[in-house]
């Protein structure tokens, strides 16, 4: 007898789309376990977090009017060894915020120099005059300056993305006020002042820009950059009183309730006859709501329109000192917002932060939560969570939140009340039973998280997991 091998003559299996009654029979035969799945973690982020009630699917988050402008990372592009930036990413310059001219934003882009360092080379030294902008390609460059009592004291560190010097390109007195040098090998871009003036002198549009950005600078704010309240303390007599309004942003921001769905398919036969001791339908429905919640707190954690890590605002990220996660720079990511409720990890960053440590003889408090026994750093629970993403060179990030309302720090979003709600926020509807007797349910739950002010999040980033080289 002949086979035809030929592929077009091969059978095609159908796809499976449901429970088998093999397996069925596996929970209705013998003493057992309930199914296992090992995606299941703790989801410490979703317990932690107060949920808000979110009615009509949106959640406005109204704030103080703030000047502050322009504090974003900068993006580029390589080509070979070339680096060029991307001119649209100018405009998270101060200056140049709202600036929407893509010619001119090119042709400021096109006067960047590029210029590549070694590690300990000395960038800019306090004191000597600043004429350019440094804009960080690559690499990373610790910033000092001296001490009050004439030491040096180590200031911040800067990576990708970030930039210093700004002041140079508008004030012909500016001076460096800190020493900045290189910690590894890189690349950064610079614009000198005299080809930003060339440019401003030819460009009546930009000149335009500059003359309302220098005029918003001037208004009175606050340390944190927000429209000042007038006030008067400590007069006497009839002092005339300041007159004053607490002026709100004009759009503030809108976070809309975003949704992960999946249809649940269990055949009929298997609803019918395998349901003993344990119940298919409901065993199937359990391990599909915590694949649902594992990928909901996924989304809370580096969903790009409201992920805690891509909504963090700037000036709360930090960089470490050295690499590693020392107790200085937690200290420093705790330092930047009162009452932190908790610090959140990747496991192995957390594994990190006790080598440090122990390294230095320093061990961990622990502290009760939910009569569980977790680490602590200063009295603050240090939590792990695999959904925060660790990079191919072994680096990751360390999150700090202050939580609540009544605190001004991050909250969950969602709506309870769902038609054939099965848990809060997340509902088990019936949608059909088709004519392979496949019964169908669409399991959806709605969730987002808000940001009420900037300093409720902290980040460190660039944290090194790695174990040193002994």
């Amino acid at each position: 007898m002949t086979v035809d091998s030929r592929p077009e003559a091969r059978l095609e299996l159908p796809r499976q789309s449901s429970l088998g009654t093999a397996a069925a029979r596996n929970l209705a035969t013998t003493s057992k376990s309930a199914p296992q799945m090992q995606e299941i973690t703790s989801r410490w982020l979703l317990r932690m977090l107060p949920w808000v009630e979110t009615r009509g699917g949106a959640y406005r988050v109204n704030r103080r009017l703030s000047y502050t402008v322009g504090d974003g990372t900068v993006e580029f592009v390589q080509d070979g060894a070339a680096v060029r930036v991307i001119p649209r990413e100018l405009g998270e310059l101060a200056l140049l915020r709202g600036f929407d001219d893509v010619e001119v934003l090119t042709a400021v882009a096109d006067r960047c120099v590029q210029r590549d360092f070694r590690a300990g080379e000395t960038l800019v030294e306090r004191g000597a005059p600043a004429d350019r902008l440094h804009l960080i390609a690559h690499g990373r460059i610790s910033r000092t300056s001296a001490g009050r009592y004439g030491d040096e004291v180590a200031l911040d560190v800067l990576a990708d993305g970030d930039r210093f010097g700004e002041h140079a390109l508008l004030d012909e007195d500016a001076r460096w006020e800190q020493t900045a040098i290189a910690e590894t090998p890189g690349t950064l871009l610079t614009l000198s002042r005299s080809d930003f003036a060339a440019l401003l002198s030819t460009t009546p549009a930009l000149r335009a820009h500059i003359d309302t950005f220098l005029s918003l600078s001037h208004r009175r704010q606050n340390h944190r950059g927000e429209a000042e309240i007038a006030l008067s303390a400590g007069h006497v007599g009839e002092h005339e009183l300041p007159g004053a309004f607490v002026d709100y942003e004009l759009n503030p921001r809108e976070y809309e309730l975003s949704v992960a769905q999946t249809i649940l398919r269990i055949h009929t036969r298997v609803a019918d006859l395998y349901n003993g001791p344990m119940n298919q339908t409901e065993e199937q429905l359990r391990l599909t709501v915590e694949a649902l919640r594992e990928r909901q707190e996924h989304e809370l954690i580096n969903n790009r329109e409201f992920g805690l890590l891509h909504n963090a605002d700037f000036k709360q990220r930090i960089q470490t000192h050295s690499g590693p996660p020392t107790p200085d720079d937690m200290d420093e990511l705790l330092c930047r917002r009162r009452g932190t409720a908790f610090f959140l990890a990747h496991p192995r960053a957390i594994a990190a932060i006790g080598r440090e440590w122990n390294s230095r003889g320093i061990y961990p408090d622990h502290v009760d939560l939910g009569g569980q026994r977790v680490p602590a750093w200063r009295g603050v629970p240090l939590l792990p969570c695999n959904k925060i993403p660790v990079t191919p060179e072994r680096t990751s990030s360390i999150l700090a939140m202050r939580t609540g309302e009544e605190n001004q720090g991050v909250i969950g979003l969602h709506q309870t009340g769902l038609p054939d709600e099965y848990e809060p926020g997340l509902s088990v509807r019936f949608m059909s039973i088709d004519e392979k007797a496949i019964t169908s349910y669409l399991v959806s739950t709605y969730y987002s998280a808000a940001i009420l002010v900037p300093d409720a999040v902290g980040v460190l980033e660039n944290v090194q997991i790695a174990r040193r080289p002994e």
